[in-house]
């Protein structure tokens, strides 16, 4: 085992693509002599060179394209759009064109891709650079969407992308670069939807992925102390979506909470409530609840931001209420 930060795990995913495969290329903005807004592709210029390090215009739509239409000729683009809210300039060619391509061409035409882009809210950045989208996403057939939240996962999809023939958003999270775990020296992958179970519990269940997977992990130490046994589990991947997981979960514990960063109404929460609703009703005995952010634009000033997103004690408060219902 070494220990490695999410941003160097992504890099050392990235760097193994590149080195496997010599139709693989990386594009996107400030990626190359910059080395990323977040430091990813820090020194990849160097490395690769310019042909297969891509600095590109401040034009979303132009490097969602590009990547598009380099993966039906043949290349494998991975592409790095800064922050999933400038996505939104892309989503022609993300939903209309990456997502469909292959069932509209029946098969005759792939389009295997990967696009990189930054999630989440607590960087001070407001409103504009602050949404999480990575739900949207999910909800569309075609797509794949992935969502770390530790090194070994980083790594561990990052392979599993890379071997898909369907486009991947692979979403991470602004706040979690540096998070420091264990990675194993040797071969690993970690599949595209299959969840996992981070912490056991025999009280409540706490289903979450992203930036919300070390917050549900610190409520549940809080709960601990106070008698309550939590089990959380990290969905890792929104499509394919795995619910078996959860759903076994539930039927352990009975009660089930769906955490996550982005607003209620509308938010991919209601999608797994749904889903678990359908899977783990005969042993629910309560209702499922479900903690989101506020439903607000995301505020520019330090502590409204704060408020606005859920911490470890607005989850230790709202399970501890479901528990004595």
């Amino acid at each position: 085992m070494g220990k490695l930060t999410v941003r160097d795990a992504i890099s050392k995913g990235l760097s193994e693509a590149m080195d496997s495969n010599e139709r693989c290329y990386l594009l996107g903005e400030d990626i190359g002599e910059y080395g990323g807004a977040y430091a990813v592709t820090k020194g990849f210029l160097d490395k690769y060179g310019e042909k297969r390090v891509r600095d590109m215009p401040i034009a979303e739509s132009v490097i969602a394209g590009a990547a598009v239409g380099s993966a039906m000729g043949g290349l494998f683009p991975i592409a790095e759009i800064m922050t999933i809210n400038f996505t939104l300039l892309a989503m022609d060619q993300i939903v209309n064109h990456a997502a469909k391509m292959r069932y509209m061409s029946n098969g005759q035409i792939e389009v295997p891709m990967i696009l990189r882009t930054v999630t989440g809210g607590g960087g001070g950045l407001a409103a504009t650079h602050s949404q999480n989208f990575e739900g949207w996403y999910a909800s569309v057939p075609g797509l794949k969407v992935v969502t770390p939240s530790n090194p070994y996962d980083a790594l561990g999809l990052m392979r599993s992308c890379i071997e898909s023939k369907d486009p991947v958003i692979y979403v991470e999270h602004c706040l979690l670069y540096s998070a420091t775990g264990d990675v194993p020296e040797e071969y690993y992958n970690v599949p595209l939807g299959k969840s996992v179970v981070c912490r056991e519990g025999q009280d409540v269940t706490i289903v979450t992925y992203g930036g919300m997977v070390p917050v549900c992990l610190e409520a549940a130490d809080k709960l601990s102390e106070q008698g309550i046994e939590a089990e959380v589990i990290d969905l890792r991947s929104l499509r394919p979506l795995d619910i078996e997981t959860p759903a076994r979960s539930v039927h352990k514990t009975g009660r089930a909470v769906v955490v996550e960063e982005n607003w209620k109404t509308g938010g991919f929460g209601a999608e797994i409530s749904s889903s678990l609703q359908e899977n783990a009703f005969d042993y629910l005995e309560s209702p499922i609840i479900r903690i989101s952010g506020e439903e607000v634009p995301m505020p520019y000033s330090r502590k409204l931001e704060s408020a606005a997103i859920p911490d470890a004690s607005k989850v230790t408060i709202k399970i501890k209420e479901m528990m004595e219902i």
